[in-house]
Parts: C-alpha cells; sequence; structure tokens
C-alpha cells in the first residue's frame, strides 16, 4: 500500500500528460477542442505554492479543526480499545457468564419460557456464527476471483485492488461500489484504456457474486432460500441501511426456522394429510 501511494504520487504528473496527449491522438473532429487540448499547460509548481498559501492563510482555522480531528481520532482508539478488552473478558468468561443468566432466568421464571428462551438463543448463536463466517469465505472467493482474472487480464495493481475488494465486500451493495471508484483511480494513473477492462470485468465479476455466490454461499449457511436472502437484503437496506442489511440477514433466519418448526408442529398436532398442498 505504502509503495502504491507512494508510485501515485511521483507519477500524477506524468499520467495527466500522458491522459492528454491520449486525447489529442485521437480522431476527434471539433477543432476547438484540439486547439484547448493543445493550450493547457498544468503549472505543478505554481499549484504547489497556491496550496501552500492557502495553509498559511488560513493556519488558526486549520489548527483548531486538525486539534478536534485529533481529539476524534484518539477518542475512538480509546473506544476502540477498551470495546476489544471488555469483548475479550465476555469471551474468556462466556461459560460463566452463561450459567449465571440460565440461573437468573429459572429462579425468576416459568421453566418452559426459559426452555423456549435457551432454545431460541442457542439458535440466535448459531445462525450468526454461521452468517459471519459464511460471508467472510464469501468475500474471499470474490477476492480471489478478482486476483485470478486481473492478473490474466494484466490490469495493474491486482493484488492490491483484490485485497480491498475481498474488505469492502463485507458491506453489502455499497463496499463494492466504493471499491470500484478507488481502484478506476489506481488503474487509470497506470493504463487509462485498461480501466474499460476493469469496468466490464467488475461487472461480470459482481453479477456472479451477486445472483450465484452470495445466494447459495450465505443463504445456505443460515438456512434461508436464495429469493429470501435477496428479499431480506432490500428490506433491510430500506429500513437501517447498512447495519439493517447485515444483522437482517440471520435476523430473518432464526425468525424463518422458528416458524417454520412451529408450522410444522401444527400441522402435525391438527393431523393435516401432506397431499393437501402437493
Amino acid at each position: 500500500l505504502i509503495d502504491t501511494i507512494t508510485n501515485i504520487v511521483n507519477t500524477v504528473p506524468e499520467s495527466v500528460e500522458s491522459l492528454r496527449k491520449l486525447l489529442q491522438d485521437t480522431n476527434i473532429n471539433w477543432d476547438w477542442v484540439q486547439d484547448y487540448l493543445a493550450s493547457v499547460e498544468i503549472d505543478w509548481q505554481s499549484i504547489s505554492n497556491k496550496v501552500l498559501s492557502f495553509f498559511k492563510d488560513s493556519f488558526s482555522s486549520l489548527f483548531t479543526s486538525t486539534f478536534g480531528v485529533v481529539t476524534g481520532v484518539v477518542s475512538t482508539i480509546i473506544s476502540t480499545i477498551i470495546s476489544f478488552i471488555f469483548a475479550a473478558y465476555i469471551l474468556i468468561s462466556k461459560e460463566k457468564l452463561s450459567v449465571q443468566l440460565k440461573k437468573l432466568l429459572y429462579a425468576f421464571l416459568p421453566e418452559k419460557i426459559v426452555d423456549k428462551m435457551v432454545e431460541v438463543g442457542k439458535l440466535t448463536h448459531k445462525t450468526f456464527t454461521n452468517f459471519f463466517t459464511y460471508q467472510c469465505i464469501e468475500c474471499l472467493i470474490l477476492g480471489s476471483m478478482f486476483f485470478v482474472t486481473m492478473v490474466i487480464l494484466k490490469i495493474p495493481y491486482a493484488l492490491l485492488i483484490s485485497v480491498m475488494i475481498t474488505i469492502m465486500a463485507l458491506i453489502p451493495i455499497f463496499g463494492l461500489c466504493i471499491a470500484f471508484i478507488i481502484a478506476s483511480i489506481l488503474i487509470v494513473m497506470v493504463n487509462p484504456i485498461k480501466v474499460i477492462v476493469f469496468a466490464i470485468l467488475f461487472a461480470i465479476l459482481q453479477q456472479i457474486e451477486g445472483n450465484l455466490i452470495y445466494p447459495r454461499v450465505v443463504g445456505k449457511s443460515i438456512g434461508l432460500p436464495p429469493i429470501w436472502v435477496i428479499f431480506v437484503i432490500t428490506l433491510g437496506s430500506k429500513l437501517m441501511g447498512i447495519v439493517g442489511m447485515i444483522l437482517f440477514i440471520p435476523l430473518s433466519s432464526v425468525i424463518y426456522t422458528l416458524l417454520r418448526k412451529s408450522v410444522y408442529k401444527r400441522i402435525q398436532n391438527r393431523k393435516i394429510p401432506n397431499d393437501k398442498w402437493l
């Protein structure tokens, strides 16, 4: 990543000049466009001087803003560390905490209700664990597909972009869009023509991921049919945004499993024959 950023900083002027020459070499029929492209000259020294002048003129406001940003970042880091430590202690003591919670429930609630709560808790734990596990597997499959195809097509930054897509794919829908924009900027700095190839490849692999890999891998792992996985993602995004898209799938799986068990139990109790719905 450091090498990539360094390379981008060093090649920005050359990339801009190469893009200008590429546009000039194309068969453009408008003379005024050709004249404009020929007259464009970017004075990087002047741009640098203006940027430095801007920072000098607004140093006080910049300092205040920077201090606020630094304070926010430090606060976030501290909160993250405390949360991590708290989560670690919960995981270490999870068996003991589970026993204590069950004792508390059985002491103050009816036994049948607690038995049902424990059953639902175990199902929820299993469903959420499977979902996030297979979600990571799905992201690895997608990232591997991008890496292999990008290497074959000789698209720049194949490894870096593939790793970025693997991580960003954890965010449904929007993650891949953000990854595509960043990847396109990286590729255009090296080879503008390859951006078109990457865009076509991205569209194809995204369709494969959205219609085949995700519903089958993630949907199968949590017990939801593929059609319901797509429906739940759409509903979750409308109600709670990104958080809804992530949490609604395992939550809906729990509801789906409980409802299916209840339906089968009621049908058996009422002794309704199978040929009624076949």
